[in-house]
């Protein structure tokens, strides 16, 4: 426990900043952090990281990260983001044959769906941010009041398991934890910035979001589960990799702009 807090304090200390300035350090800094996290899920399947598949992985997720909120892309390169991806995608195709299959169909379709999971999600993230501070905050805080409700009141009552095969800690008491944590944060974050006319309606955004964040803790657990791995990574001791600790993010925040919550 010792350890996590201590991890925590430092990672807020490095992250908050980046968080607080926008801008192209945010940019920058969530391009670094999305890459290491594709490293992770691509280190569950064994492809090197110092390997063809993997550049082409990252060249995959930094197209998907890529936003034409900033500057036109055509003006550096002359096709289209999608053009782009179908490119990238024929190259490991072909890589499929070069090699005799020793890079398999699987292979290519995992890498493509890993930079899929963790380019979207960090993507948002990104626009998250350029719509407004208030709105970063909204996001992150309700994750990390999620987190907190659900640890409190699973320590507390934890009686029922939520889904033991996936992952055995969690209770369906800490689950609940988990939302009400959420609307309370939802509603002062409400009273401060006033996203909505309507204090009904973000509450009832924040617990759709906090269901979001731990279906995605769930899915980012059934990974590990699969491959046989307790944590994603060790770059943050006490809590794993990358994708330990943004799995609820990358799979929530991207449902604030579908549902048009955040707009740019």
């Amino acid at each position: 426990m010792k350890t996590r807090i201590i991890t925590a304090i430092i990672g807020l200390l490095i992250f908050l900043p980046f968080v607080l300035y926008g801008e192209w350090p945010f940019v920058i800094f969530i391009y670094l952090i999305g890459t290491i996290g594709l490293f992770e899920m691509l280190k569950m399947k064994r492809i090197p990281i110092v390997s063809f598949p993997s550049i082409v992985g990252v060249l995959l997720l930094w197209t998907f990260l890529f936003n034409n909120y900033y500057f036109e892309l055509n003006q550096y390169i002359p096709l289209s983001k999608s053009e782009i991806l179908y490119a990238l995608i024929f190259i490991l195709l072909a890589y499929t044959v070069l090699v005799k299959n020793r890079f398999s169909f699987d292979d290519v379709s995992f890498v493509l769906l890993s930079s899929l999971y963790v380019g979207i999600g960090f993507g948002y993230l990104i626009l998250t941010r350029e719509a407004g501070l208030e709105y970063i905050l909204f996001a992150l805080l309700i994750i990390w009041l999620t987190d907190t409700g659900a640890y409190f009141a699973g320590r507390a009552f934890g009686k029922h398991k939520l889904w033991p095969i996936i992952s055995p800690k969690k209770t369906i008491e800490g689950f609940f934890g988990g939302v009400i944590g959420a609307i309370i944060v939802a509603v002062i974050l409400q009273v401060i910035f006033n996203y909505h006319e309507h204090m009904l309606l973000v509450v009832f955004v924040s617990i759709v979001a906090s269901v979001l964040a731990q279906v995605g803790d769930l899915i980012q657990s059934a990974f590990k589960r699969i491959y046989d791995i307790k944590d994603t990574g060790h770059i943050l001791p006490g809590h794993g990799g990358i994708l330990d600790r943004f799995d609820s993010l990358i799979f929530m925040v991207p449902f604030l702009h579908f549902i048009q919550f955040i707009q740019l």
